[in-house]
């Protein structure tokens, strides 16, 4: 008798293409990456780093470090563009509608992202690590939107 090949779940398989995607990144402090999903088809992904044509902090050195911005703090304060907002930025560009669908990403929106989740009509929001942000917690709750750690 053969014996069948267990396959990953949908949440570790797109969860292992966010931290695939977050490889991309081009910042110095973290790398993050996020997948937009909808009907278990990826939609769009994003990971952290400077706007197209623009230097890359791997490169010329981290803003927020020059300026000695703690992390969590003063999220204007980057030259970075967050995974979540290039994956929103990009399904936009495309013209794809991300409305009811899903984002993977490797690290919790900040509150910045979660009020963009929130107005893309996000649904659900799954993510690995930490950088846990309880106002962003907070609003994406109060929208309707889960948040789920896996």
């Amino acid at each position: 008798m053969e014996s069948k090949k267990k396959r990953i779940g949908w949440e570790k398989y797109f969860m292992d293409i966010a931290f695939l995607v977050s490889k991309r990144s081009t910042c110095k402090r973290r790398a993050v990456g996020a997948v937009i999903v909808k009907d278990k088809r990826m939609l769009a992904t994003g990971y952290n780093g400077a706007p197209t044509d623009m230097e890359h902090c791997i490169d010329i050195g981290c803003l927020r470090e020059k300026l000695g911005i703690p992390s969590g703090q003063r999220h204007e304060l980057c030259r970075g563009i967050h995974a979540e907002q290039n994956a929103i930025i990009q399904a936009a560009c495309y013209g794809v509608s991300i409305k009811g669908g899903e984002i993977f990403c490797t690290n919790q929106p900040c509150f910045i992202c979660a009020k963009m989740i929130i107005n893309a009509k996000i649904i659900a929001v799954y993510y690995k690590e930490g950088y846990e942000d309880n106002e962003a917690e907070a609003m994406l709750k109060k929208a309707g939107v889960k948040l789920i750690k896996l």
